[in-house]
């Protein structure tokens, strides 16, 4: 996936937050999804997110602790790159890929997913490499409770 680089004016939005507007569709640019999770930086300085609407307009919240660290309040101008967080749907192995072709519902849920879940879901099933045949099986259980709404595979 590209990262995007942009200029942009740090603004206000309702209930005290401050974003930085995204002046492009992730959708279109990178794959339409629930959520956009991001990471890049502002001002050269290391940011991770969410786009989210506010009001007409998509941006990522600076929280009040990144600001207060980093100096930046509304009407500063920055320089932001941001691209997708995590592996992406063209990252997977073929099989995973697949399996969540085959299953809009759970591709749907794993775009919109943390890089956190993504990655736990793709190291259980990766955790297979010693036992092959149980692959396919871990493969069809992700899916199923990827279909299902559950972020995580519960405990045993």
């Amino acid at each position: 996936m590209t990262t995007r680089r942009f200029a942009a004016t740090v603004r206000a939005g309702a209930r005290g937050r401050v974003f930085v507007p995204v002046p492009f569709d992730p959708d279109q640019v990178w794959g339409s999804k629930p959520r956009h999770h991001v990471t890049g930086t502002v001002n050269e300085i290391r940011i991770r997110g969410v786009v989210e609407k506010f009001g007409a307009d998509l941006g990522v919240v600076l929280g009040a602790a990144w600001r207060r660290d980093n100096g930046l309040a509304p009407g500063d101008h920055v320089e932001v790159a941001l691209a997708p967080e995590g592996p992406q749907r063209d990252d997977l192995a073929d099989d995973i890929a697949s399996a969540l072709d085959a299953n809009p519902a759970a591709a749907a849920f794993f775009d919109s997913l943390a890089q956190f879940y993504r990655r736990a879901y793709l190291r259980w099933v990766d955790g297979t490499k010693n036992r092959p045949e149980l692959r396919a099986t871990r493969i069809a259980e992700m899916i199923d409770l990827l279909a299902a709404g559950l972020k995580e595979r519960p405990k045993a």
